[in-house]
This record gives structure tokens, C-alpha cells and sequence, in this order.
């Protein structure tokens, strides 16, 4: 493993300054990045739809624009994929599930829409566990997704297709999205960045669960600057959601600033007494004293964020029943099963309980960000694990009573209505990635892609690409 000076590997913001100098056309870099796939595809099965000959046309398109002084936007010309779970107008868009394995939308997404109008040329789809339940990418219309750093591994999930597209070259920016840290799970395993933004940041248009806040979409890149660039063209109002932020994504745009001289960091080694592999907490433990040497007010905490337990568990099972318990029960995989039945097991009084939980956790972080900027804690409790493996069974020793369990370290914080952010922050002894988690208050989503970048400076770990 090694840092690339491929092109392929070079950044989404480095992409972007050659196109607008002249010195490569968007039908070049489509060209290149298709290349990648054929040489990469097969073995990592990441992008699993490939739509190659609309990417050659989007290009060529862009470029006939480009010569006449147009540029479509912040995007003009870099290629992206789609997860599969966001629906691309005339295009396959399965959910990972052999009920739609032959589905065609007939209409964009809002970040579908939002980045092709900034110029994206779509490359293809990304895989999904079906419906994207869980956090390892395998289901029963593609198969699995391999980590690029070892491809007898894992590439987490349920973004793990996005993950693993942006590790090995195939795409330079790509969006994903996460409920209980599958944004940020797939990040931490393939060495890339996922930011889960803060609910209503980017925009869903649920005709189901309009009101549900556990569940967003975001950006992934190689580096948090993409990701913010990403940001900058899908975050901002639409009236399709109840919550929308009504913040443009102007913001996101401008350049981060890497200084964090001052500012106040939380750090939770885990989370309130979780087990954490010990591989992972030796490599998470560094980000500490990164931030320290950095000028960052670093203190560690004894954080309990165990009430978010019930509270996700039991607003979750509600969400697979409302949105998936009409499908027939015996054509979904056992993981969507096991999620809608819980959902016919709660109560009124499970859901007011939950509320409660979450209620009074937000107000508790309320306080808890009076007193320090970002919370810095490991994003999975594992490294990457075997990609035959359907989920972790254990954690440090200790079993994990369902394939939920050993998700906690991300989808505790998916219940803080928070921002959260993995950032590369090194490998174990075997040479797989580990990430490190970002968590801001409430819409502070800056204020984490600005230590994330930050992190990102001073280590270099997101630079180490994969032996492919």
C-alpha cells in the first residue's frame, strides 16, 4: 500500500482545477474512471449497475458546454455514483432486494437531481444490503462488496459499495446514506470519509416516514474537502421534508479552515463501557494526541450514551414496519424480516418511551456541547471483518446478541440529532483501515468536516491507498 499519483486517485477539488484549465476534458476522466472499473470491478464488486455509454454522453455533452465558456456547476465534469438505494431516473435501481431487481424509476432523487444539475457525470449505481439493512454490503441480487485493502473482508455497509468504489478508484465522489452509521461504517472500513449530516440538511422526500429523523443522506469522498464539496450541491431547503434546514449549501463550499487552535474536544475512548476491539481503540487513541499537537483543548470523558439503546431500537423496528411491512414476507432477506417483526411488537408505550429516552438524551448533548465543540470517539467497534462473515458475533470477548448489536458506537449517535463525520485515522498490524468519529451539536456540520479535515492534515492516513 502506498500513496497514487493516478488520476483516478487524484481528489474531486484537483479533478475540478484541470477541467477548468483545459488540461483534461470530462470525456477524458469518464474514460479514465471507466478504465478503473474494468480493471478494479469484478474482484471489489462495488458499483454493481455500470451506465457507462450515459456517462460517456453526460461528458461529452459537458465538454461541448465547456468550449463555449459554460460550466454547469460546482461538479461540471466529475464523475459520481449512486448508491442503490437512491432512485436514478431510467436507470436500475434495486435496493439490494430481488423484489426490484428489475426497477427502473422514472424520476431523480433530490441529490441525484441537485448533482447532475451541478455538472456530475453518473458512472453507475453502488451496492446496498437490501434496503440497507445492516452494516456489512451483501444481498441476494449482487452479492458482496470486498474491502479494496483486503479483499477477503468486509467493506461495512450499508454504503459499503460507495466505500469501496471511492477506495479503489472507481468514482471520486459518491453519496450514501445512514441510519444507525451506515454512512459512517463503510468509511471507517475503506479508508474514505462519510459525513451523516445533521437531519434536514439534506432534504428526503419520504412518502412513508416524513417525519423520521434517525435516517439521512449525505456525501462520501477520499477527502473531506469532496465531501464538503459534495455538501455544498446537495445540502439546502426543499419542501418535500418537514425539517428541511433552510441554510443553502453555500457554506460548505469555501475552503476548510484546518486551524483548531483552542478548540474544545471531548474524547470517549467507548461510548460508556462498550466493548471496542483492541485493535480499534489503539488506533482510535491517537486522534487525541493528534488534536493535542494540533493546539486542541483535548479532555477525556466518561460519557454514557447507553439510553439511546432502547430509544433506537424500538424507533427503528416502527420505521421497518411502516416502511416495509406490506412486502411478502417471503421474499425478503432474514435481516428485513427480523426488523419489520419487531416492529409489530411495539406499543404505544414503547414509542412514548423512546421519545422520552431521546428527548432527554438531546437535552443532556445540549449541555454536554455548552461545554466542549466536537465529541471524538471510534466510529465501529471493529476493524473490517470477514466478508463471508453475515455480521460480528463478538466484540472484544464479549457476544453480540443480534447483527444490530455491534453497530452501537454509530447508531447511539444517529439518536443525538447530531453531525457526525469518519475520517481516516489509521490501520491495525494487518493493515486495515480504521476511521475516527466527528460528533457536533445540532447543525454544527462545519464545525465537524473542520476537525475532520484537520485530522486528515496532519496524519495523512487518508492518502494510503489500497493494493489493487
Amino acid at each position: 500500500m502506498g500513496e497514487s499519483t493516478e488520476l483516478f486517485y487524484l481528489s474531486a477539488l484537483e479533478m475540478r482545477d484541470l477541467l477548468r484549465s483545459r488540461q483534461i476534458s470530462a470525456t477524458e476522466l469518464a474514460e479514465t474512471h471507466l478504465r478503473r472499473i474494468d480493471e478494479v470491478g469484478r474482484e471489489v464488486n462495488a458499483i454493481v449497475t455500470l451506465t457507462a455509454d450515459l456517462a460517456l454522453d453526460q461528458a461529452r455533452e459537458l465538454d461541448e458546454d465547456a468550449a463555449r465558456g459554460r460550466w454547469r456547476g460546482p461538479l461540471h465534469g466529475l464523475p459520481i455514483a449512486y448508491k442503490d438505494l437512491t432512485d436514478t431516473a431510467g436507470v436500475r435501481t434495486t435496493y439490494g432486494s430481488r423484489l426490484f431487481a428489475d426497477h427502473v424509476p422514472a424520476a431523480d432523487a433530490l441529490v441525484v437531481r441537485r448533482a447532475r444539475a451541478a455538472g456530475a457525470v453518473t458512472v453507475g449505481k453502488t451496492n446496498t444490503p437490501e434496503f440497507g439493512t445492516g452494516s456489512h454490503t451483501v444481498n441476494e441480487v449482487f452479492g458482496a462488496t470486498r474491502n479494496p485493502y483486503d479483499l477477503s473482508r468486509s467493506a461495512g455497509g450499508s454504503s459499503g459499495g460507495a466505500a469501496a468504489a471511492l477506495a479503489s478508484g472507481m468514482v471520486p465522489l459518491a453519496d450514501g446514506s445512514d441510519m444507525g452509521g451506515s454512512l459512517r461504517n463503510p468509511a471507517s472500513f475503506c479508508n474514505v470519509v462519510g459525513l451523516r449530516p445533521t437531519p434536514g440538511r439534506v432534504p428526503d422526500a419520504s412518502p412513508t416516514s416524513a417525519w423520521f429523523t434517525l435516517g439521512v443522506s449525505g456525501p462520501m469522498a477520499r477527502t473531506v474537502g469532496d465531501a464538503a464539496l459534495l455538501m455544498s450541491v446537495i445540502s439546502g431547503f426543499a419542501p418535500t421534508s418537514p425539517f428541511a434546514i433552510r441554510e443553502d449549501g453555500s457554506a460548505f463550499a469555501a475552503s476548510l479552515d484546518p486551524d483548531v487552535t483552542g478548540l474544545r474536544v471531548a474524547f470517549s475512548p467507548d461510548l460508556g463501557g462498550l466493548p471496542v476491539d483492541p485493535r480499534t481503540a489503539a488506533v482510535t487513541a491517537e486522534a487525541p494526541a493528534v488534536l493535542a499537537g494540533l493546539g486542541a483543548k483535548v479532555e477525556q470523558v466518561d460519557l454514557d450514551l447507553s439510553p439511546a439503546e432502547d430509544a433506537f431500537r424500538t424507533l427503528r423496528a416502527w420505521h421497518y414496519l411502516n416502511a416495509f411491512g406490506g412486502l411478502p414476507a417471503d421474499m425478503v432477506g432474514p435481516n428485513v424480516a427480523w426488523n419489520v417483526e419487531r416492529g409489530r411488537a411495539v406499543t404505544a408505550a414503547d414509542l412514548a418511551r423512546a421519545e422520552r429516552l431521546r428527548s432527554a438524551l438531546f437535552q443532556r448533548m445540549n449541555a454536554f456541547f455548552d461545554r466542549y465543540d466536537v465529541l471524538v470517539a471510534p466510529v465501529s467497534q471493529v476493524p473490517p471483518f470477514p466478508v463471508d462473515q453475515p455480521y460480528v458475533t463478538e466484540v472484544a470477548g464479549t457476544p453480540m446478541p443480534d447483527y444490530l448489536a455491534w453497530m452501537r458506537s454509530a447508531y447511539w449517535i444517529s439518536v443525538l440529532h447530531a453531525p457526525a463525520a469518519s475520517v481516516p485515522c489509521g490501520f491495525t498490524p494487518e493493515g486495515l483501515p480504521v476511521g475516527v468519529q466527528i460528533v457536533g451539536r445540532p447543525w454544527a456540520d462545519l464545525t465537524v468536516l473542520r476537525v475532520a479535515h484537520a485530522i486528515e492534515r496532519a496524519t495523512g492516513h487518508g492518502g494510503v491507498r489500497p493494493p489493487l
